[in-house]
This record gives C-alpha cells, sequence and structure tokens, in this order.
C-alpha cells in the first residue's frame, strides 16, 4: 500500500514507547485485579491491554524497519484490540456468552488488514473500513457500559461510557491527522489520554463495586440483627431487603435436605419459586453451592420474553457450622451486586444468615415451648382452683355438715345426762365448736364465697372488712362503683393478691395502715396495695419460693397475661401492684 505515509521519526518512536509503558502498566494492574479476584472480565481486560501493546510493538517495529508485514499486525492487532475490550465490556455489565457468529468480529480484521496493505493501493479507502470497524466497535463497548449504568446506577460505568464515546470519535479523525502530518506526536499523545482513562475507570469500578458489595453486606447483615426486633420473619426481612440491591429482581432462600433441596421463600420475580418451580439455573447454583461450598455466579438463560429473563444467578452458601445448609439465590438483568467481593467476605456472610436461620429457629421453638409452658400453667392453676373448689364443697357441704349434726347431738346427749357426765360434754361441744369454726375458716380461704355470689367489688369490700381492725390496722379501701371486665380467673386472681398482699402487711409489719386501691387503664386493672412498714427485703423479689405466696400470685397473674411488680415507697413502706388485661366485649 504504497499510499499510506510513514514518518518514523524520534518524536514518534518516543511517543508509541511512552504509549507502551502506559500499557504495559495497564496490563499489569488488570492482572493483579485478575489475581486477587479471580473475575473472568479482568482476564479479558488484561488480554486486551496485552493484545493492546503487541499492537504498538508491532508499529514501532514497522517505524523502524518499515516491513509491511507489521504494518500488516498492527491493523490486525488494533481490531483484535477493539473486540477484546467490547467482549471484556460485555462480560463485565451482563456476564455474556460467547457465539460461534462472533467469530466474524475476530476474523474481520485478518481480512481488511491483508486487503488494504497488500491489495488497496488508496489509503483512504484503505484505512475507511478499519477505522469504522474500530469506531463502531469502541462506541458499543462505550453502550454496553452505558446501558450498565442505567440498569444499577454506576458512576463509573458512566465515566467509562464517555471515554469510550470519545475515544470512538477520536478514532475518525485519524485519517485527517494522519494526512496533515498531526499525528505525530498529537495523536499518541490523546490515545495515550484515553487508555488511561479507561484504566482509571476500571480502577473506579472496582472501588465501586467494593464499596456497594460491603454496603450490600452491611445492609444484609443488619436485616440480620434487627429480624428479631420486628415480628417479621428473619428470611422473608433478608430477602426483601435484598431487592434494593444494585440490580436485583428477585431473591430466595433455598433449604439444602436429604435427597436435594427446595426453595422455602422468596421476594420480587422469584417470589412464586416455592410454589410453581425455580427456573434450572437457579436450582443448579444451589446445587451447585451445596456441592462445592463457594459463592457462585452463573448467567442464567434466557425465553422467549426479554421481561422473564435475567442476565446472571447469583448464589451465596448459607453455612451452620462449616456445613451448608442452604443457599441465598439472587438473580437480576445486570451483573450480580457481590461481583468483586473476596469469597471471604460471602462465606462470612453465609454463616451470619446460617447462625440466624438457627436462632430464628431456637427463638421460634423458645416460643412455642414457652406458650406449651404457658398453657399447661393455665391448666394446672385452673385445675388447682377446680381442686379448691372440691375441697371446700368437702369441707363445707359433707364434713362441716357432719360436725354441726354431731354438735346438735352433744347437746341432746347434755340435756339427758346426769350432772358428772355435762362439763365433759360441754368441754367437747367447745373444742368441736372449734373444729367447726376452723373447717369454716379454711373454706372461706379456699374459696371466697363472697366472690362467687357477690362479685369482685364487694367481695374485696368484705376482705377488707375482714382485715380491718379499728384500735390496730386501718385497711383503706378504694375502688370503682362497677368491677373492670375481667374474666373469672383474672378476678379471682386479684382477689387473691390482694388477700395475699393484706396478710404480707400484717405479718411482715404494717404498722398503722393498709391502703388497696382497684383502677383501670384503657388496658389493664389495677389493683395496688400499699403499708406503711418497713418495706420489702432488697432481694425480695428473687427469693420467693416457688410454692405458695407472693410466687403462686406472680405464676398466677402471668398465665394471664399480667404482671407483678414489688418495691419499696421511698422508705415509707412495701408496694405491689399487679396489672392483668381486661376482656374485650367479644370475650365478655
Amino acid at each position: 500500500m504504497n499510499s499510506v505515509p510513514v514518518l518514523p521519526s524520534d518524536t514518534e518512536l518516543a511517543a508509541a514507547y511512552l504509549q507502551l509503558a502506559i500499557t504495559l502498566g495497564l496490563v499489569v494492574l488488570c492482572s493483579i485485579l485478575n489475581r486477587r479476584y479471580r473475575r473472568q472480565y479482568f482476564g479479558l481486560w488484561s488480554v486486551a491491554w496485552a493484545v493492546y501493546s503487541l499492537r504498538l510493538v508491532a508499529i514501532i517495529t514497522f517505524l523502524i524497519t518499515g516491513a509491511e508485514a507489521w504494518l500488516f499486525w498492527h491493523q490486525v492487532a488494533t481490531g483484535w484490540t477493539a473486540v477484546a475490550f467490547l467482549w471484556a465490556a460485555l462480560v463485565f455489565a451482563q456476564r455474556a456468552e460467547w457465539r460461534p457468529v462472533y467469530g466474524v468480529l475476530v476474523f474481520f480484521p485478518v481480512v481488511w488488514a491483508f486487503v488494504g496493505i497488500y491489495v488497496l493501493d488508496n489509503f483512504l479507502l484503505a484505512a475507511g473500513p478499519m477505522i469504522g470497524f474500530l469506531s463502531i466497535t469502541t462506541a458499543a463497548t462505550g453502550w454496553a457500559f452505558l446501558r450498565y449504568d442505567r440498569l444499577v446506577g454506576s458512576p463509573a460505568g458512566r465515566f467509562l461510557a464517555v471515554v469510550l464515546f470519545l475515544w470512538a470519535l477520536h478514532h475518525l479523525d485519524y485519517p485527517i491527522l494522519r494526512a496533515q502530518g498531526a499525528w505525530n506526536p498529537w495523536g499518541y499523545y490523546l490515545d495515550i489520554t484515553f487508555s488511561i482513562g479507561v484504566g482509571l475507570g476500571i480502577v473506579f469500578l472496582v472501588l465501586e463495586d467494593l464499596d456497594q458489595g460491603l454496603a450490600n453486606l452491611t445492609a444484609l447483615s443488619g436485616e440480620l440483627q434487627g429480624g428479631f426486633a420486628r415480628e417479621e420473619p428473619m428470611a422473608e426481612a433478608m430477602l426483601r431487603r435484598a431487592l434494593s440491591l444494585r440490580g436485583v429482581q428477585g431473591s430466595a432462600l433455598w433449604i439444602s435436605t436429604a435427597g436435594s433441596g427446595h426453595f422455602v421463600q422468596g421476594a420480587g420475580v422469584a417470589a412464586l419459586w416455592p410454589f410453581e418451580g425455580a427456573p434450572e439455573a437457579a436450582r443448579q447454583a444451589a446445587r451447585r453451592v451445596r456441592r462445592e461450598g463457594v459463592p457462585t455466579v452463573a448467567r442464567a438463560g434466557q425465553t422467549d420474553d426479554p421481561e422473564d429473563g435475567h442476565a446472571y444467578t447469583a448464589a451465596l452458601p448459607v453455612l451452620s457450622e462449616d456445613d451448608v445448609v442452604g443457599a441465598v439465590v439472587v438473580v437480576g438483568r445486570a451483573r450480580d451486586p457481590f461481583t468483586v467481593l473476596d469469597n471471604r467476605f460471602l462465606l462470612a456472610f453465609g454463616q451470619q444468615v446460617g447462625a440466624a436461620l438457627a436462632n430464628e429457629e431456637l427463638s421460634r421453638n423458645l416460643i412455642s415451648r414457652t406458650e406449651e409452658l404457658e398453657r399447661l400453667q393455665s391448666r394446672m392453676v385452673h385445675q388447682h382452683e377446680e381442686e379448691r373448689a372440691r375441697i371446700w364443697r368437702e369441707l363445707h357441704d359433707e364434713t362441716a355438715q357432719v360436725l354441726a349434726a354431731l354438735n346438735l347431738q352433744l347437746g341432746v346427749i347434755a340435756e339427758r345426762s346426769d350432772e358428772a357426765s355435762g362439763p365433759a360434754l360441754e368441754r367437747a361441744r367447745t373444742l368441736l365448736g372449734e373444729g367447726i369454726k376452723s373447717i369454716r375458716s379454711v373454706t372461706r380461704n379456699l374459696r371466697p364465697v363472697a366472690l362467687d355470689d357477690l362479685g369482685l367489688i364487694p367481695a374485696m369490700r368484705a376482705l377488707a372488712r375482714d382485715f380491718h381492725e379499728p384500735d390496730a390496722l386501718q385497711v383503706e379501701f378504694d375502688a370503682p362503683l362497677r368491677s373492670p371486665p375481667l374474666s373469672g380467673e383474672a378476678e379471682s386472681a386479684v382477689y387473691r393478691a390482694m388477700q395475699e398482699g393484706l396478710s404480707n402487711a400484717v405479718r411482715h409489719g404494717a404498722r398503722s395502715r393498709v391502703s388497696v386501691r382497684l383502677t383501670r387503664t384503657d388496658s389493664h386493672a389495677v389493683l395496688t396495695v400499699e403499708d406503711d412498714g418497713p418495706g420489702f427485703p432488697e432481694d425480695a423479689a428473687t427469693r420467693l419460693r416457688s410454692r405458695g405466696g407472693l410466687a403462686g400470685i406472680r405464676e398466677r397473674v402471668a398465665v394471664l397475661g399480667g404482671e407483678l411488680m414489688m418495691g419499696n415507697r421511698n422508705g415509707a413502706g412495701a408496694e405491689m401492684r399487679v396489672e392483668l388485661p381486661l376482656q374485650d366485649e367479644a370475650q365478655e
């Protein structure tokens, strides 16, 4: 191609050597990134810069020797460089797969370089198609990054798109600058500028991915830590949070089983996977994670409807004591959101997910066992009340009646006996009367008749009168005219709590006054018993016996969903407070 102007000056050689040195530096940079993160596109970028370096070696050798063979290889390497950059961008942005039709892009530079160098004599005719190929391929590379920016919002991708679009325009000025002799050295300097811009864009992508990836893991970890404070299940909250990651359209939790495994929860486009079945790519990714124990990313198969397809399927292992128990699978139409994160970060996240799931399972089991214990305790309290009622009936209706009849018989015998037997019979009747009185006292404690016959407020008022002693202990009782809406068991608990509070005040040092108040809030009935004695010991709440007394009241109140509180009123005596939930109208 005798019409191609060649000006092998020292200035052009110096510019070419400078560009070669910078390009080799970019080869080293991408090689280090590829070795560090083990991502395919870093390797492709390294290959692209290496081919670009061979292009520069070829042009330098041509400038020195003038042999057209080196100009031919320069043209081939230039086309291959553009193809390599385009392929690296597609793999990065969309995890594209190689297809045989792409081979046309590889063979075109070879064919046209031969035609342009050895067949055509016109410079513009020979250079035009190759320049157009370079410009279109470079613009397509920029478009891949621009599309990536539109999908996930990437400033680094936007920066690379702008640099590559400008570089594509710069390719078009090659015939003009070369023909005018201005390519040397300004054309080299512009190529150096664009090469540095692309290298900076790659570094920006790495930094952006690291920042976004760590932010994503931090957000998901925060979701795991905060999941127990909400009513929402942890898995559901985590999968919902995963939808906010860049480019993610669906997320699902896969649990391993003895045979294989299955999806148990999904969100976004994966919401129906547990019911209608997941795509084969998702199932394969989950099984691969289970088999290999490391994160995996694969491109999903495309469907006829582009809205149904997604560019990738990423699966992170869920670990429990170093065993893979499941996988978190995310899909999207851009690349995976954990792209440059080290596997150590992802495995640590998987361990956190596994621990959170295990903790949630333990928490659910604990809640279930607690509810079961509460039901058991409620049945025990109910049975205890029934047993007390049975004993009350036997003592009140049978034993007390038998003793009363016996007392009458002794009276009859005393009337018919001689004077010598009189004192003994009278003594027997006195003892029998004491026994009847004792039985009545026991029956009154077992089952307050007033509570059954009169209701809660009159029964409490009667109880206060029983403990009231005008010369020794003043019992003040304050309650609304109408009883709060409480269940029968709750009314019994309030009565027993008042009874125990008054007994404690008498036993443990009330000086002259005990105050009993029954009030209500919007949701609870509140019983307060206060005295003017020395107060509770500091460790009274921890020293409650497991049976009887205040411990029994605490258990009875807890079963009903209430709370018992004990404390002292700043040295002015003891205070016992019981809160029980009110019944709603439907329950009443």
